[in-house]
């Protein structure tokens, strides 16, 4: 059997384990990816109301899988802002395997998601870099490295920008043996070496990532110098640079990375250390902790108001974050329904015409990310009785968020019926939805069939 039939063989089971109930307490809600070996689902977690998580299911290996709840329980004591939480883990069995399974906060979208669309502004990397440093900087502070960043860890939870958190790994730990996975890991772990400066090339192949679409450079050894391309602009070309040393003790620090990201002539340097300074900001009171937060949610603009230009499928959780932005989008807000301006039934007997119209009801911190008009067309098909009987996306915009909005407005509005020969017909429209910080417009258009 080809590795293609492989994988679709793989895939039609983990499908059908939807419905499943792991440990007696969380449902398989919907398959969102997999690889050879993890499977990741939507699900809940137990409570008086629902709450949407997502849950990770491996193989447990006998040699190992002690280690790898051990190093779950470890993630699970560090909170911080911009890492995804962990609820819960453990082990289960499904078709007679022996699995272990985490559940995690459920992410938006993921940075992995927006690259094959276009590149991110040096603009919008400014504003990524922080909060991605931030969190880099305290679990290094903890004696704990992250191990694999990556634009799929690299996510959007709400208003927030956060780091997978699920294969964070003690300084402490014992070296292990293993192979380098892919050019986001530092070229000395494949020699088990895992260290600080092992995140900081991440860091730096990432920003490449960000700012071409491509991470294909060349080295040149001699020199120790990575062969960056001349279109990343100063100082993310610099940073790169210097993250991208092959010998782990010539990489930058985070704090000297947030110097060369000051403007220049600024009169007071950036601060060195990231954690005492967060410290006393949060014993200073409420307001402190407000402007935190702002800082942190500076980088959720990039992907949920510039983010995807298409549509992209479910990534696979192949070695990837499962807390991915492939999970559904928020469930929509109570949408706003809209009939006074609308004509009457008898007034649109023979063409047919827009009755009744719902608006998705935006939150206002979702509308404070848009940049511009976001546009999104909806094709719905309608029956005899003006019903909408299905809603398909024509146009989805950059953010896959107000596409699902949209899209589920859509399916709420109802229409007069054409006459064709005296008989009340079915028809099809396009509706188009413009979304803006001020406001949220819709218009109607009769389509082809």
């Amino acid at each position: 059997m080809s590795s293609t039939e492989t994988q679709m063989s793989t895939t039609e089971t983990w499908k059908a384990w939807e419905g499943r109930i792991i440990d007696g307490k969380f449902p398989l809600r919907q398959w969102l990816g997999g690889s050879d070996h993890n499977v990741v689902f939507l699900t809940e977690r137990p409570g008086s109301e629902p709450r949407k998580a997502v849950i990770k299911l491996i193989g447990a290996d006998p040699a190992d899988a002690d280690r790898q709840l051990s190093r779950w329980r470890a993630a699970t004591q560090l909170p911080y802002p911009a890492l995804i939480r962990i609820f819960d883990m453990g082990r289960c069995r499904l078709n007679d395997a022996s699995m272990l399974y985490l559940v995690m906060e459920c992410a938006d979208e993921d940075l992995a998601q927006i690259l094959p669309q276009r590149a991110l502004t040096p603009a919008e990397v400014g504003e990524l870099l922080p909060p991605l440093l931030d969190a880099v900087s305290f679990l290094h502070s903890k004696g704990f490295v992250h191990g694999r960043i990556k634009p799929s860890n690299v996510l959007a939870v709400g208003n927030q920008l956060k780091l997978s958190a699920d294969q964070i790994v003690s300084l402490a730990e014992p070296a292990a043996a293993r192979t380098r996975r892919d050019v986001y890991d530092a070229p000395e772990s494949a020699a088990g070496i895992v260290s600080a400066a092992g995140d900081l090339w991440s860091v730096g192949v990432t920003l490449v990532a960000a700012l071409t679409q491509n991470v294909s450079f060349e080295h040149e050894p001699s020199a120790g110098n990575p062969g960056l391309p001349e279109s990343i602009p100063e100082p993310f070309r610099g940073v790169a640079r210097e993250c991208l040393q092959l010998d782990p003790k010539r990489r930058c620090s985070i704090a000297e990375i947030k110097a060369r990201l000051q403007p220049e002539g600024r009169s007071v340097p950036a601060p060195r250390e990231l954690v005492p300074a967060a410290k006393s900001r949060l014993k200073a009171g409420p307001v402190a902790v407000a402007a935190i937060v702002v800082v942190l949610l500076v980088g959720l603009a990039v992907f949920l108001s510039r983010g995807k230009n298409t549509p992209t499928q479910n990534p696979v959780a192949t070695e990837q974050s499962t807390t991915q932005a492939s999970a559904p989008a928020p469930a929509p807000a109570a949408p706003q329904v809209h009939d006074s301006a609308m004509p009457s039934k008898k007034a649109g007997a023979s063409r047919g015409e827009v009755i009744h119209q719902v608006l998705p009801e935006i939150p206002r911190s979702a509308k404070n990310t848009i940049t511009g008009t976001i546009k999104v067309a909806v094709r719905v098909e309608v029956d005899a009785s003006g019903k909408v009987t299905s809603a398909r996306l024509v146009s989805s915009g950059p953010s896959k968020y107000f596409a699902n909005q949209a899209l589920s407005a859509a399916r709420g509005w109802e229409f007069s019926t054409p006459v064709v020969n005296g008989q009340p017909t079915s028809s099809a429209w396009i509706l188009r939805f413009r979304f803006k910080r001020g406001s949220t417009q819709a218009s109607p258009e009769r389509a082809s069939r």
